[in-house]
């Protein structure tokens, strides 16, 4: 009987990656992906605890499969990622959920095919490991997200915004080795368009180091490599983000020139208490200087509202930064409790209903703006990949906007279309020529 698995994604892209590592382990050791998990002989819960939902989520379809595992005895069950590296949780997972057959966290990723041996000898394994440790390179990887490789360049985080549990979960910043990173970006080209560099803050790459390798000299190495592809990264603070990342970015083709710069709120007091180490004035700074380098520049961002101690006063600053900024496209999310950190116990809790207010009216606000910037496009000269989309080729901009096409073209190349409609949520285009990077 064919041995199956299903993998079920929590939260971020680096969650996304670090699912195709887990199942590079079990397509080696045999398993087969299946899209129904009651097919599954091994399911997997990789999980988030950035906000409460996201474990609340987790917990809800761990326990809907007890009574399939009580039907199913050699049914593996495993659960690890963000949520299970905070051990007052997994010590839950354990009590509450007795057929789950593997805990595991962050920091031992990489001993999941040694876990998985156990439990398919009815082990349970319960593996926490309190401190992350070296990076470990060459791991099989499976990936799942089309022409898109994701690429680690750094773990962990050593920032400590009050308001997130990653740097406890995920432990300090640790940069990958330049020649290592290389030596995988090579291998992936001819395979994929799109390489996407991932980290917590990609922009504080090779400091550990203290040897002088930074971002920069990153990015200008992989733009030298010699293939038809673009390189993306994620995620970006603005803290450490340098005028000389700015003009790599600006002056090599290779290089995509959508940013996602995170600002979180446009209050310098809520900033202080975010432990942010950046101030309004310095972001703008930022914003201004990518828009001179790069005049088109798509730029994203991601803001919170109802931080502890955030008034309406607060929250009219993000709006108007918002509005200076002139933003493609936004994340917004409502402030969240999260264990453990120092923004639980602070004075001033907004309520739900303020946050819900001031959510709708940041979204509102951008809509208005995406909707101008959309229509700013029209006319411009923008590259797309070409990609299968409802049984047609179409093009994607490098900021997720889909083109249709007013001729033929060959999926999965990049090519230089003239916008010539806005249609909604999306563009029509003509295609001028074929491209390579």
């Amino acid at each position: 009987m064919e041995k199956c698995y299903h993998i079920h994604t929590y939260g971020c892209q680096m969650n996304v990656h670090e699912s195709e590592k887990l199942a590079g382990v079990l397509n080696k050791l045999g398993y087969t992906e299946t899209p129904d998990e009651k097919q599954a002989s091994v399911i997997v819960f990789n999980t988030c605890c950035i906000r409460e939902s996201a474990e609340q989520h987790v917990y809800g379809n761990i326990g809907a499969l007890k009574q399939h595992k009580k039907q199913n005895p050699e049914l593996i069950i495993a659960v690890c990622g963000c949520m299970s590296q905070q051990k007052a949780t997994a010590d839950n997972i354990k009590a509450k959920y007795p057929f789950v057959n593997i805990v595991f966290g962050t920091h031992n990723i990489h001993m999941f095919e040694e876990y998985l041996k156990e439990a398919e000898k009815e082990k349970h394994v319960f593996a926490l490991w309190e401190k992350e440790q070296e990076i470990v390179e060459n791991t099989s990887v499976y990936r799942t997200s089309d022409n898109n490789a994701w690429v680690n360049i750094t773990y962990g985080c050593n920032n400590f915004c009050t308001y997130c549990i990653v740097p406890f979960v995920r432990g300090r910043e640790r940069s990958r080795k330049a020649a290592d990173i290389i030596n995988e970006v090579k291998g992936l080209i001819g395979k994929y368009k799109t390489i996407t560099l991932l980290g917590q803050n990609v922009n504080s790459y090779g400091k550990d180091f203290g040897d002088g390798t930074d971002f920069a000299g990153l990015l200008e190495d992989l733009a030298k490599l010699e293939g038809d592809f673009r390189i993306k990264f994620l995620t970006s603070h603005p803290k450490d983000l340098s005028q000389k990342v700015i003009n790599v970015i600006a002056k090599n083709n290779k290089m995509s020139k959508t940013i996602h710069l995170p600002v979180q709120s446009g209050s310098n007091k809520i900033l202080k208490l975010m432990n942010r180490s950046y101030t309004r004035e310095h972001y703008i700074s930022l914003i201004d200087s990518i828009k001179k380098a790069m005049p088109d520049a798509v730029i994203t961002t991601d803001i919170i509202v109802g931080f502890p101690g955030e008034t309406d006063s607060d929250f009219e600053e993000t709006m108007d930064l918002l509005r200076y900024c002139n933003f493609a496209g936004i994340f917004a999310f409502m402030y969240s409790k999260r264990r453990g950190t120092p923004a639980e116990i602070m004075d001033g809790q907004v309520s739900i209903e303020t946050k819900r207010k001031r959510v709708n009216a940041a979204l509102d606000l951008q809509r208005k703006i995406s909707a101008e910037v959309m229509q700013s496009f029209l006319g411009k000269t923008l590259e797309v990949l070409t990609e299968m989309f409802n049984g047609k080729v179409v093009g994607r901009t490098e900021f997720g906007k889909l083109v249709d096409l007013d001729k033929e073209a060959e999926q999965g190349s990049f090519y230089e279309v003239e916008i010539t409609k806005i249609l909604s949520k999306k563009f029509a285009g003509k295609i001028l020529n074929k491209r390579v990077l």
